[in-house]
């Protein structure tokens, strides 16, 4: 027997022989092994396995595939094996159950969260990716999330103390060593009959028999000497069973030697391959290691950018020669605005090429005109280079932005004879040099400069107000005021009527916010009293004059939203100012209450800021009343901080989704533009206490008696619940402990409630007049405490002094007289004023226990009736009579008299037309 298809030594080989060659066969036992044991039968072998093993080989297939799809980054694949496993999992629940979650699961999901959590980070990677797959990644991170909280202690053990899986120690195993399983059963010393029958039928299961021990030979080989290729290795590693004649071993012999000596070459220069695709992966993600002697001779590979690598030499914008006129200008421009938006282009390159564009075209002298035209496209560039209108431009490209219109301005002011316009059509452009014609250029420096004012609010928006960069962005705001006000100036001499009021709108909302500190000295008279009338004149107010003349300006040309911003903006500027009766006075007769309702939401927000700064001004004014109405509507709703444009308050996916919200979120107010709102909640809640307290001890028997503030009764049942009453800390519970020292007719404690160091640093010390604020503060709580005062203990005195009123409560007697008689008059106190003696007599008016039962029935009778009425008027059809009553009772505010078509005044209630961003079915208290 040959000794080429041996795999032992050479005696064994001729003991398993001459084994063969005495030993008598039956002619139908070969047959019967051959049918038996043959390739067929044994792959379809029945193998007798446990329920554990087969679900937990479903779920390593299902893993080895998600891998899979994990190296090549098919997230579509990877979701779609991913609901598979979990199904698998499901289905694995019982043996699970028993033996534990197996660790390869739990590795699995590990793994598998931290690449998603990769991919997701990796912005420029997720923008590479095909629609499906990008869907597919964000589907996948969601549920994944989702799923891997019942296993967090699990996953966190593993990251703890991380293992591998059984499978992927095999898989390591195979590619460190090759199939080991293999060349151990093939190096065996001793073969049964079986394993040796089994190879046996045909020449073909020889040879690929032959390509595996060559392939694990062929590793051993190279890893111990890739150079000797001349080495006689078949006979010690293969294992023959042919019983043959001399012929055919010689023949079988010498057709195996020249196949394998090619298989186990390809094989050698497969692993080559295979490595230097290993080292090529290695060195792509960034790990520069040296070449390792290839074939190429390759030393040390070079990192490069990904993306498409820009341009390094600075390309030729006209051939050599070429005659440089306005028509190769515009026509080469017009070529370089053909990419624009196209996919692949690159944008700094396009911005870089105008630059270069509009340097030759100036070297050149070919006009003003067709250097205008360029930078109409370079700042068009520049908004363009960010394409997701939500985002927000780089300080960067919109500082480059500020010095383009800045240069763009400079032409046209510098050259008269240029005229540009949106109507002007491309066809009819004048572009070229002439003494007859002037400039005609296609374009619209007002729309150039409005986006370049809202990019900036974006910008505002998207950086953190706590840091020192929206400090030096904030400070850009000078120019670009200085910007708009170049505009203007050019406009009033070229533009239209609309342009100039769209300009003078712009000017108006960077300057109604501000508190002008010169015009509060000089009210104050702080400033040098000796000045002259002419340098008074030039001190005058500089914001104050930029409102009045642009808001008049626009009232007079405008009928449009512009006009109602324009109002808005100026009674926000009156009111910031303490000019509570021109505020008011233009907030009633603008009559935007009305229809405010039907207003963008920018423009309700504004509304509502201003009906916030007016209550507020109303209240430094002492207007107790007007305040609390000015502010009702938004802080009943709770939602103050939303209604103001100053944040969003967290809800349900169901009443907005995110496209809502980031919506919402571009109607933000930039953050130097805020109202303190803890000032606007302190305000509200001291109006309402100086109003509601003594409301309720004049009716404190009375069943129908109605909340004037609801917010208010809120925080008092919330401080009445409190187990243990400390020290007051928060503001809300110093205006809680202020009116349970006011309900006492207590002045002193309540005004120590009030106005104390912690106040006066969160709130008080905010208003410009802090001082003045504080004096009537004081002066309204001993007022309303005498009133309550009075309200509560009416019935105990038979009469009582004015003068030790006026001690108690450190009141002049002519105010304690004033404020008796309106009580008296008003039929709110039940007494008589004695002259001679300066005394208050009062009127026992006390009902009797019968008169108290006969007063609640009546009462009761009452509510009846009304509702009987109301039954009826519903059955008839008729919506009104009941609906239509004035109801009497708390604190209304009057209308301004309405003219009629006869020529008279009529008068309406309702008081504030309660609307603004927001829902408009809110009952009013």
């Amino acid at each position: 027997m040959s000794r080429f298809f041996a795999t032992g030594s050479d005696s064994e080989s001729e003991e398993s022989s001459s084994a063969d060659e005495i030993t008598p066969k039956a002619p139908g036992t070969t047959f019967k092994q051959s049918l038996l044991l043959s390739d067929d039968e044994e792959d379809t072998k029945r193998v007798v396995r446990s329920a554990k093993d087969k679900r937990f080989e479903e779920l390593t297939n299902l893993i080895k595939t998600i891998r899979n799809a994990m190296k090549i980054r098919d997230m579509s694949k990877c979701l779609e094996e991913f609901e598979q496993l979990c199904r698998a999992f499901l289905k694995s629940k019982n043996i699970v159950d028993k033996e534990g979650v197996p660790q390869f699961y739990i590795r699995l999901l590990a793994d598998l969260e931290d690449y998603l959590n990769q991919l997701w980070e990796d912005k420029e990677g997720k923008k590479k990716m095909n629609k499906n797959n990008a869907k597919a990644l964000s589907t996948l991170r969601q549920k994944i999330r989702k799923y891997n909280r019942d296993f967090e202690t699990e996953i966190a053990a593993y990251k703890e103390n991380p293992q591998e899986s059984a499978d992927e120690e095999e898989e390591k195993e195979q590619e460190d060593s090759g199939s080991s399983s293999e060349s151990d059963d093939d190096a065996g010393e001793e073969m049964s009959a079986k394993s040796f029958l089994k190879k046996k039928p045909e020449g073909a299961s020889e040879a690929s028999k032959f390509l595996k021990t060559a392939k694990g030979s062929g590793d051993e080989s190279t890893s111990s000497d890739e150079d000797d290729d001349d080495e006689d290795w078949g006979g010690d590693t293969e294992e023959s069973g042919s019983e043959s004649s001399d012929d055919e071993e010689g023949k079988s012999k010498s057709l195996a030697t020249v196949f394998l000596k090619k298989v186990a070459g390809a094989d050698k220069t497969s692993i080559k391959k295979a490595e230097k695709k290993k080292k090529q992966k290695k060195e792509r993600a960034g790990e520069l290691q040296e070449g390792e002697g290839d074939e190429d001779g390759e030393g040390r590979w070079e990192k490069v950018k990904g993306g498409v690598p820009l341009v390094k030499e600075k390309p030729k914008m006209f051939a050599k020669g070429t005659e440089i006129n306005v028509p190769v200008v515009v026509k080469k421009l017009n070529e370089i605005l053909q990419a624009r938006g196209k996919k692949g282009t690159d944008r700094a390159a396009q911005i870089e090429l105008l630059h270069a564009l509009a340097v030759i075209a100036a070297e050149n002298n070919l006009g003003q005109g067709i250097l205008v035209k360029i930078k109409f496209n370079i700042i068009a560039s520049l908004y363009d280079y960010n394409p997701n209108l939500a985002a927000f431009m780089k300080a960067d490209m919109w500082k480059k932005c500020l010095d383009c219109i800045d240069e763009l301005l400079d032409i046209l002011f510098e050259n008269n004879n240029i005229f540009i316009g949106e109507n002007i059509a491309e066809d009819s452009e004048n572009l070229i040099i002439s003494d007859q014609q002037p400039f005609r250029v296609r374009g619209c420096v007002l729309t150039l400069v409005e986006r370049m004012d809202e990019e900036f609010t974006k910008i505002m928006q998207n950086t953190d107000p706590h840091s020192q960069e929206y400090v030096d962005n904030l400070k850009m705001k000078v120019r670009v005021c200085g910007i708009i006000d170049r505009l203007l100036s050019y406009l009033e001499a070229k533009g239209s009527t609309e342009e100039i009021c769209r300009v003078y709108l712009r000017r108006i909302m960077h300057t109604y916010y501000k508190f002008d500190y010169k015009a509060h000295r000089r009210s104050l008279g702080l400033q040098g009293e000796t000045k002259s009338r002419q340098d008074q004149e030039e001190s005058e107010g500089e914001d104050s004059v930029i409102m009045t003349v642009s808001a008049s300006f626009i009232y007079a040309k405008d009928r449009t939203d512009l006009r109602t911003c324009a109002i808005l903006c100026h009674i926000y500027h009156h009111a910031l100012h303490s000019r509570w009766y021109q505020a008011r006075y233009l907030m009633l007769m603008s009559h935007l209450q009305d229809n405010i309702q039907h207003a963008d939401p920018p423009v309700q927000i504004l509304y509502n800021r201003t009906m916030v700064q007016l209550g507020i001004c109303a209240f430094r004014q002492g207007m107790i009343k007007d305040a609390h109405n000015a502010l009702l509507d938004i802080q009943s709703s709770g939602r103050a901080k939303e209604l103001l444009g100053q944040g969003l308050l967290m809800r349900n996916m169901q009443e907005r989704n995110a496209e809502q919200e980031k919506i919402e979120k571009r109607r933000q107010v930039p953050f130097h533009m805020h109202i303190n709102l803890e000032l606007l909640e302190c305000v509200y809640l001291v109006s309402a206490m100086l109003l509601e307290i003594p409301y309720m001890a004049a009716h404190e028997f009375d069943a129908r008696r109605r909340m004037i503030s609801k917010q208010f009764h809120h925080q008092l049942r919330v401080g009445e619940r409190q187990p243990l009453l400390g020290p007051p800390e928060s503001m809300r519970e110093h205006v809680v402990a202020a009116s349970k020292a006011m309900k006492m007719g207590d002045w002193r404690t309540c005004h120590s409630f009030i106005i104390n160091e912690k106040m006066n640093s969160k709130v008080w010390d905010l208003f410009p007049e802090t001082q003045r604020v504080r004096e009537m503060l004081v002066r309204k709580i001993q007022e309303e405490s005498l009133r309550t005062y009075l309200f509560t203990y009416s019935s105990v005195y038979d009469s009582i002094s004015m003068e030790t009123l006026s001690e108690m409560f450190e009141l002049e007697i002519p105010t304690v007289h004033s404020i008796i008689s309106k009580m008296i008059i008003n039929e709110e106190l039940m007494a008589s004023l004695d002259q001679p003696t300066q005394t208050v007599v009062m009127h026992r008016t006390e009902p009797t226990s019968l008169q108290n039962m006969a007063l609640q029935l009546a009462e009761k009778l009452g509510s009846l009736v009304e509702n009987n009425e109301r039954i009826f008027d519903l059955k008839q059809g008729v919506y009104g009579g009941y609906f239509n009553r004035d109801q009497k009772g708390g604190y209304q505010q009057k209308q301004p008299y309405q003219r009629d078509q006869k020529g008279g005044y009529q008068q309406k209630q309702g008081g504030y037309q309660r609307g603004g961003y927001r829902n408009q079915n809110q009952s009013n208290y």
